[in-house]
C-alpha cells in the first residue's frame, strides 16, 4: 500500500504511520522499586501463612488425635509424636522471623531507606533457595538492584528522601 500520491517514501525515510510512543526516562530502579518492595511484602505474607499453616499440622501430628481420625495410628504403633510439638514450635519461630524479615525488606525499599538495597540484595540472596517463589523474588531483586549502575541510582533516590 502506497501513502497518498502514489509515491513511495524513499528509502530510510520514516514511514507516515504516526508518532512512536515516548520512551521512559524515569531510571531502571525508581520504576521497579516500589513493585519490588509489595512483592517483598507479599512474600512476607505468604511465608508468615506457610509457618503458621506447617506449625498447625506438625501441632496436630504431635496430639495424636489426627492419627487417630486418620486411622494411621496402626500403621505407625512405634511413632514417636511427642517431639513432633518441638519441630513445630521451631518451624514456626524459623518461618516467622523469616516473613518478618522479608516485610522489612519490603519496608525498606518502598520507604527508600539508604540500607534497603543492601539488606534487600542479602536477603534476596538467600531467598534464591526457596524454591520456586523465592527464587523468582530473588532473581527479580538481584535483576533491579544488583548492576552497579542500580547502586548509584538507589543512591540517588535514598538521598532525595
Amino acid at each position: 500500500m502506497s501513502p497518498p500520491g502514489g509515491v513511495p517514501p524513499p528509502y530510510g525515510a520514516p514511514l507516515p504511520y504516526g508518532v512512536p510512543p515516548p520512551v521512559s526516562t524515569e531510571p531502571r530502579v525508581a520504576r521497579h522499586l516500589q513493585t519490588l518492595g509489595i512483592l517483598w511484602c507479599v512474600y512476607g505474607a505468604y511465608r508468615a501463612l506457610t509457618g503458621i499453616a506447617a506449625a498447625l499440622f506438625l501441632f496436630g501430628i504431635s496430639s495424636g488425635r489426627l492419627m487417630d481420625r486418620l486411622g494411621a495410628r496402626g500403621f505407625f504403633p512405634f511413632f514417636p509424636q511427642s517431639w513432633m510439638a518441638g519441630i513445630g514450635t521451631y518451624v514456626a519461630v524459623l518461618l516467622l522471623i523469616s516473613a518478618a524479615l522479608s516485610f522489612f525488606v519490603g519496608f525498606s525499599l518502598m520507604n527508600r531507606k539508604p540500607w534497603g538495597r543492601t539488606l534487600a540484595m542479602i536477603v534476596g540472596i538467600l531467598a534464591l533457595i526457596r524454591i520456586p517463589v523465592g527464587t523468582a523474588l530473588g532473581i527479580y531483586t538481584l535483576w533491579v538492584l544488583g548492576p552497579a549502575q542500580s547502586r548509584v541510582e538507589y543512591d540517588a533516590i535514598a538521598e532525595r528522601t
